[in-house]
């Protein structure tokens, strides 16, 4: 086969071995329904109603849920990296064993919130409610607690309760 023949050849060979591959695994839009294990990266649901939804194990990266409903619902298991929730009403929600590092809750209401075993490093809660919930085995590593209010919630340790008035640490 002479050289220009071989060369010729190359793209039809190239698109052959592509045919041949298996098809890569759909992404979801941001604007698939709300279920468990949804894949929403870098997605806005500012204003969201998503009260009492089934998220768990749902893949939230980088997607925004600044005023949404949260309450009640089910984000446990979730890849919540660098998530904002500014001022999302997140009462009840149950957020354990979710990776929230870096997430943002500056002024969410986390009144009642369970966030057992989440990963919440370097998590911002500037001034956020965290009235009641429960941070037992919470990684709170480098976080952000300026001004949240953390009375009646249960401490890392899952034995100490934060005092009344407990603004930025647990007294």
């Amino acid at each position: 086969m002479t050289k220009t023949r071989l060369l010729s050849a190359s793209p039809l060979i190239v698109l052959l071995l592509l045919a041949l591959l298996p098809p890569a695994p759909a992404r979801a839009a941001c604007t698939d329904v709300a279920e468990p294990g949804v894949e929403w990266r870098r997605c806005y649901h500012d204003g969201r109603n998503l009260e009492g939804a089934d998220l768990s194990g749902a893949v939230l990266r980088d997607t925004s849920f600044q005023r949404a409903n949260l309450k009640g619902t089910n984000l446990s298991g979730i890849n919540g990296f660098r998530t904002r929730f500014v001022s999302a009403d997140l009462r009840g929600a149950d957020l354990s064993n979710a990776d929230l590092s870096e997430a943002d809750f500056t002024k969410a209401d986390l009144s009642g919130a369970v966030l057992k075993n989440a990963d919440l490093r370097r998590a911002r809660f500037f001034r956020a409610t965290l009235r009641g919930a429960d941070l037992t085995g919470a990684d709170l590593e480098m976080a952000d607690l300026l001004h949240a209010d953390l009375s009646g919630a249960t401490w890392v340790n899952g034995q100490r309760v934060c005092a009344d008035e407990s603004i930025g640490q647990c007294n």
